[in-house]
């Protein structure tokens, strides 16, 4: 078993030494390559979410001049949810092939402050469309999700995700 972890050891270790490949010293990388990049991201996923869609006619959605896309599943009665306020939801987040990455456990519910917390800016800006009892559907292009990097967890990076959000309450 030593002998076992000495040369696991070896092999780690001694792959971990100089490279001969160097990185070049200028990144070929400007600003007409990185708005090229992000209209080329913006093309695809509009593409990808057009193709979601063909799969839910029966969602009437609403897009916004951000990207974000949401449609009421059910409408509430109560007061318009409110920048500064504790939103109390019941939230499930999934990717468009249905891999579903986080939900609220049954009876809980999540609370964040509306436009003050580190909840997806997609997830913020629909919020405030909502009010109390509203049950909405949203889909996130990832430049509202979680962006380049993904949440480091369960979510890829430049990932649209699908929000399904039930505003249950509202406090200071």
């Amino acid at each position: 078993m030593k002998k076992a972890f000495i040369l696991i050891s070896l092999i780690v270790f001694g792959s971990c030494g100089d490279s001969t490949e160097k990185l070049p010293k200028e990144i070929d990388w400007d600003k007409e390559k990185s708005l090229q990049f992000n209209k080329d991201l913006a093309l695809e996923q509009e593409i990808a979410i057009s193709l979601f869609l063909e799969q839910h006619k029966d969602w009437d959605m609403v897009k916004t001049g951000s990207g974000l896309q949401y449609v009421y599943i059910k409408k509430g009665t109560g007061d318009y949810a409110q920048v500064g306020l504790i939103a109390e939801v019941e939230m499930a987040v999934s990717l468009l092939d249905g891999t579903e990455c986080y939900k609220t456990e049954k009876d809980e519910y999540q609370e964040f402050i509306i436009d003050k917390s580190d909840i997806e800016t997609g997830v913020q800006e629909g919020i405030k469309k909502m009010r109390i009892g509203d049950h909405v559907k949203m889909i996130i292009p990832s430049h509202l999700a979680h962006g380049l990097v993904g949440d480091l967890d369960k979510i890829p990076p430049l990932t649209i995700i699908l929000v399904d959000i039930h505003l249950i309450g509202l406090k200071e």
